[in-house]
C-alpha cells in the first residue's frame, strides 16, 4: 500500500495537505409520499437478498505506476508528488469526451462508480467504450446504484458477460426488476427503510492515475443531449496524489456489504453468448447516436483533455487535496436526520466552511439548510463572512418538494444577509455563453463551494438532509487559489447571467426576484417561471413531507 493511502485519517478522510480544523440527484418522487409511505405504515413483504461470499470476490484498485502510457504521462506532467492536478470541465460534451478518452487509453484498469447510468445513447456509448477496453485486456469494474436500473438488467448482464468485466449493484431491489422506480418501491414496502438509502457517488478512474469526479451522472441530460431539459453541472479531470485515495475509496464500496454482484440479483433466460450478442446490437454505432463533435474550446478557453493526452503533456492547476467518501454503511448505521458522522463528506465540508474568514460561495441544486445549517449561516454572518448561494428556482428545479423545503428558510436567510440567487430557465436559454442549451430547460445540478477564494469543494453532495444522513456521497476539497478563481468564474457565469437575484420586498412582506433584460431591471413578485397549478400543488403537498427526507 502506498504512502498516500496510509494517510487516511478516520476523522478527516484522505489528505495530502494538513487539516486546518475542524445525494442524491433525485430522491423519492412526489407521487410516492402518499402511496409508499402509506403502504410502509401498513407493512409488506420483502424478499431477502442472497448470501454472498465477499472474501471470495474481493478485489483492489490498481496502484499508480509508470508501467502504463497514462502513468508515464501523468508522472511526467506532475511538478510535485504531494500535489494533485485539476482541469475543470463545465461543458458536458468535454466532460463526456474525457471519459471516453480515458477508456480508450486505459491499459490495466477502469473503476467506474455512478448513482445513475441510464441505458440511453450516452449510457450505451460509455458501456461500449468500457467493453472495448475490456477486450484489450483492461479490467473493468462497474459499480452502480440500483435505483435507475429498472428494465436494463439484460443490457448490464450482456456487458458483464464479457471477459474482464465485473458489474455490481449498490443496495439492490429484490423485486420488480423490469419495472421502473415506482413499482420497485411499491414491491419493497416491507423493506422501504433499506431501499430509501442510495449511493450518490460519481467517480471514474483509469489505470489508477487519472480520474473524473463531479456532479454528473451518465445520462443524456447531463451532457446536453436531450431536447426537453439538460443539467448545468461541472466535472473535474484529476491526476496526482489524490487519485490513489480515490481508488481506495472505490475499493471500500466495491467490497462492502451493501454491494452485490449483478448476477446474484438479476437473471435472464439468455445464454452468455446471446447476452453478448444483444449487447452488441444495442450499443452498435448504427443503433446508438454518437456524441457530436466538440467545440474548439470550452467556456474557460480550454481544449479537450483528449487533445492534451495526444500531445503528451497536460496543462493543469495544481494544489493540495483531500478526498472524502461516506462509509458505504453510513445510511444504514446512522439515523435519518441524525447527527453527522465525522467521517462523512457533509461533516468535513461544513467544518471547512465554518472556518471561513471572509467569503463563502455555494452552488447546490437542492439547498435545504435546516436548523443546524441556519445556525452555521448565522455564525458566519455574525463574523462578517459574506455568504452567497446559487440554487434552482421553482421553475427550474426537478424536485419541487425540495424547493418547498428551501423556501421555508429563504426569508430568514435574506434577513441575516445571505445573498440568494435562483437559476432562471429563460435566462439560461438567452445566455449564449452557456452554449448549446437551445430551447431545452436548463436545471442547475452542480455541487460546488469556494471558501475565502482559496479552498474549493467539488463533488456529489447537495446541501440538504438527504445528502447529510440518507445517501452516500463523494467529493474533494482542494487548497489552490488558482482553482478557486476558476471555479468562482464558472459559478459567476451562472449566478450573474442565468439567475434571478432574490431579495426582501421593501415593505418586508415577502420576497421578490430581480433580473435584467436589455439593460432593463425586471422585478417579479411571485415564483418566476412556475405555473399557478405547480405553486398550488406544492402548497398543498409540502406540509406532509418530513424535511429530513428531502
Amino acid at each position: 500500500m502506498s504512502e498516500t493511502r496510509k494517510s487516511f485519517d478516520l476523522d478527516h478522510g484522505f489528505r495530502s495537505w494538513p487539516h486546518t480544523g475542524g445525494r442524491l440527484g433525485r430522491r423519492l418522487p412526489a407521487w410516492a409520499w402518499t402511496g409508499v409511505l402509506s403502504l410502509a405504515l401498513l407493512g409488506g413483504c420483502a424478499t431477502p437478498l442472497p448470501q454472498v461470499d465477499r472474501a471470495a470476490i474481493a478485489s483492489e484498485a490498481v496502484v499508480a505506476s509508470r508501467d502504463t502510457s497514462l502513468g508515464r504521462l501523468v508522472q511526467d506532467s506532475t511538478p510535485d508528488p504531494e500535489l494533485s492536478g485539476f482541469r475543470l470541465m463545465p461543458l458536458g460534451s468535454f466532460a463526456f469526451d474525457t471519459r471516453l478518452a480515458l477508456a480508450a487509453r486505459a491499459e490495466r484498469s477502469l473503476d467506474v462508480q455512478y448513482y445513475h447510468l441510464e441505458a440511453d445513447d450516452t449510457g450505451r456509448v460509455l458501456l461500449r467504450a468500457l467493453r472495448d477496453a475490456a477486450e484489450r485486456g483492461v479490467r473493468v469494474r462497474l459499480l452502480i446504484d440500483d435505483y435507475y436500473t429498472g428494465g436494463s438488467d439484460e443490457l448490464f448482464l450482456g456487458f458483464a458477460a464479457h471477459p474482464n468485466v465485473q458489474v455490481r449493484l449498490f443496495n439492490p431491489f429484490c423485486c420488480a426488476r423490469d419495472a421502473g422506480s415506482r413499482m420497485r418501491f411499491l414491491a419493497s414496502t416491507g423493506d422501504w427503510a433499506r431501499v430509501n438509502h442510495r449511493m450518490h457517488n460519481k467517480l471514474f478512474i483509469a489505470d489508477g492515475v487519472a480520474a473524473v469526479i463531479g456532479g454528473r451522472n451518465i445520462a443524456d441530460e447531463y451532457f446536453l443531449r436531450r431536447e426537453s431539459d439538460n443539467f448545468i453541472d461541472l466535472d473535474a479531470f484529476v491526476v496526482g496524489a489524490v487519485v490513489d485515495p480515490l481508488g481506495w475509496l472505490f475499493d471500500r464500496y466495491w467490497n462492502s456489504q451493501p454491494v452485490y454482484p449483478l448476477q446474484a440479483i438479476a437473471t435472464s433466460t439468455l445464454t452468455p453468448q446471446q447476452l453478448r450478442e444483444a449487447f452488441e446490437r444495442r450499443t452498435a454505432p448504427g443503433s446508438t447516436m454518437q456524441p457530436p463533435p466538440l467545440p474548439g474550446n470550452d467556456i474557460l478557453g480550454y481544449g479537450s483533455v483528449r487533445d492534451a493526452l495526444d500531445f503528451g503533456r497536460i496543462g493543469l492547476i495544481w494544489g493540495e487535496a483531500r478526498a472524502f467518501a461516506d462509509h458505504p454503511d453510513k445510511p444504514f448505521d446512522g439515523s435519518v436526520g441524525g447527527d453527522l458522522q465525522q467521517t462523512s463528506v457533509a461533516y468535513n465540508v461544513i467544518e471547512t466552511i465554518r472556518e471561513a474568514k471572509s467569503e463563502v460561495l455555494i452552488t447546490s441544486p437542492y439547498f435545504v439548510p435546516g436548523p443546524r445549517g441556519m445556525e452555521l449561516l448565522g455564525e458566519l454572518r455574525a463574523r462578517g463572512v459574506k455568504v452567497t448561494v446559487l440554487t434552482n428556482s421553482l421553475g427550474s428545479t426537478d424536485e419541487p418538494l425540495v424547493h418547498a423545503g428551501y423556501s421555508r428558510y429563504r426569508e430568514d436567510m435574506l434577513r441575516m444577509g445571505v445573498d440568494l440567487y435562483e437559476l432562471s430557465q429563460e435566462r439560461v436559454r438567452r445566455n449564449v455563453r452557456m452554449m448549446q442549451f437551445g430551447e431545452s430547460l436548463g436545471r442547475l445540478h452542480a455541487k460546488l463551494v469556494v471558501i475565502d477564494r482559496e479552498q474549493s469543494y467539488i463533488g456529489s453532495m447537495n446541501f440538504d438532509p438527504r445528502s447529510a444522513t440518507i445517501n452516500t456521497e463523494l467529493g474533494i476539497l482542494v487548497n489552490s487559489p488558482q482553482l478557486a478563481r476558476e471555479l468562482t468564474r464558472v459559478i459567476n457565469l451562472d449566478r450573474l447571467q442565468s439567475a434571478y437575484r432574490v431579495r426582501m420586498r421593501a415593505d418586508g412582506a415577502g420576497v421578490e426576484w430581480l433580473s435584467f433584460d436589455s439593460e432593463r431591471e425586471i422585478i417579479l413578485s411571485s415564483e418566476p417561471e412556475a405555473s399557478f397549478w405547480l405553486r398550488l400543488q406544492l402548497l398543498l403537498a409540502s406540509p406532509f413531507v418530513p424535511e429530513e427526507l428531502l
